[in-house]
């Protein structure tokens, strides 16, 4: 299973659970799952994480070009089907036009087309005032889960080292 994060998992991680200055092996297990062709992200959550100018834009400056993947051909459909999909679920347009933009869109359109499982903080909503992942992918067939989710269906061990 290969999985798309969300830009929120980046930056919560950062500003709660997994601190860059006191939990560096979080850091390290994604840049290590994505050289295993595990872990992504897309470019747009790239460039929401650069446009921080803080630590995080800076570790994320420093990743492997294939962290963050660039839209291809193959997304183009998938494109085509979110956008019908919330054009047409009820959503207020103010909502839809909000969605559409944002690298959200992109994001459960990039896992659609390369059969991702989407990994954000999100929760499904219910209100048709804002569109969240969790709601869409709920709506499209797309699995979708938390970080901690994801953490233990890898089986991801964080292990106290010694003190440098």
């Amino acid at each position: 299973m290969a999985y798309l994060l969300d830009a929120n998992v980046f930056i919560q991680a950062k500003n709660l659970h997994y601190g860059l200055d006191f939990c560096p092996a979080f850091w390290q297990w994604l840049i290590e799952n994505n050289k295993s062709r595990i872990v992504f992200s897309i470019e747009k959550v790239g460039d929401e994480i650069s446009a921080g100018g803080d630590d995080l834009a800076d570790w994320a400056a420093k990743l492997d070009e294939n962290f963050f993947l660039k839209p291809d051909q193959a997304i183009l459909p998938a494109l085509g089907k979110v956008s019908q999909w919330v054009t047409h679920d009820g959503y207020e347009p103010a909502a839809v036009n909000n969605f559409l933009q944002v690298a959200d869109y992109y994001l459960v359109a990039f896992a659609i087309a390369h059969k991702h499982t989407v990994v954000t903080h999100e929760k499904a909503a219910g209100s048709k005032k804002k569109i969240k992942i969790p709601d869409v992918c709920i709506g499209l067939g797309v699995k979708c889960m938390t970080p901690f989710e994801m953490l233990r269906h890898e089986r991801a061990r964080f292990i106290l080292g010694t003190k440098k």
